[in-house]
């Protein structure tokens, strides 16, 4: 399939960064795209809210369904996914990209905080994998992609953050347990990681040094696309680098995702 037009995609963590940026991509080409976040307000040091993430959408040449959602809620989930299929008729693709970060050690990590990341990242992932399934079985080309990393034993990724690499780990897990549970089905299952840091607030929160090289979240959101256009019997149980999605696509110049053209770029956490 050569096109999202008219697919509905519903997509946690919409309302910035790499999630925004997978949003206005599809609604390029005509996606209904369902904006699920936690943020309905304002923010005073981040920006984008759901709202002005639809209001993009819509100019971008999509349908919008903005949902202020907090995904640790399992009724306020299911009721997202009401809304989008009655708005929408279904669910084609579920996009897991809604995430919390803690690069800290195990001493210096609160238990509420570690909480938060097992909610948001692995929990959560699972919670709207479960709620959107139903939907996605009854469609033509179902798939889910979560934004996580490769997986990886090695200590060099579990030392430093123990608690942040299970909880994104996790994620992951659900990308390869879920992959084979529905592969009769054709449901794809598969997850999605920079080669490099991204731009986003979590890179200018946690590693600053890292924002002059790192890339635009664009880049994610165009391989995203490559990804959920491919069919979804052929594609699943995939840990796909973005980098090298859009290199299989034919892209050669990477210097427009640059987010100062000409600088070496960072590689990114577990890579």
């Amino acid at each position: 399939m050569a096109t999202l037009k008219n697919k509905t995609i519903f997509i946690t963590g919409a309302s910035r960064g790499i999630g925004r940026s997978i949003a206005l991509r599809a609604a390029q080409d005509g996606a209904n795209i369902v904006i699920v976040a936690k943020t309905a307000e304002p923010h005073p040091k981040l920006q984008g809210t759901v709202y002005t993430v639809a209001e993009e959408v819509e100019q971008a040449g999509g349908r919008a369904l903005p949902l202020p959602v907090d995904i640790r809620d399992d009724e306020a989930v299911h009721g997202a996914v009401t809304r989008a299929v009655e708005m929408f008729g279904g669910v084609d693709i579920l996009v897991n990209n809604a995430s919390a970060i803690s690069v800290t050690g195990t001493l210096t990590t609160p238990m509420k905080r570690y909480d938060l990341m097992q909610d948001i990242n692995t929990r959560g992932t699972f919670m709207c994998s479960q709620a959107c399934l139903p939907h996605l079985l009854r469609s033509s080309n179902p798939h889910i992609l979560t934004i996580s990393p490769p997986l990886d034993l090695s200590p060099r990724w579990f030392g430093p953050h123990a608690a942040y690499t299970i909880s994104k780990y996790g994620m992951s897990m659900c990308t390869l347990g879920m992959a084979a549970e529905f592969v009769d089905q054709g449901v794809a299952v598969n997850s999605l990681w920079p080669r490099t840091t991204i731009a986003t607030a979590a890179v200018e929160t946690f590693f600053p040094q890292a924002l002059a090289h790192s890339r635009r979240p664009e880049i994610m959101g165009d391989a995203a696309r490559h990804v959920l256009t491919r069919e979804s019997r052929s594609t699943t149980g995939q840990f796909f680098i973005d980098e090298a999605v859009l290199r299989g696509a034919g892209v050669v110049d990477f210097e427009r995702y640059a987010v100062t053209p000409g600088a070496p770029v960072n590689p990114d956490l577990f890579l």
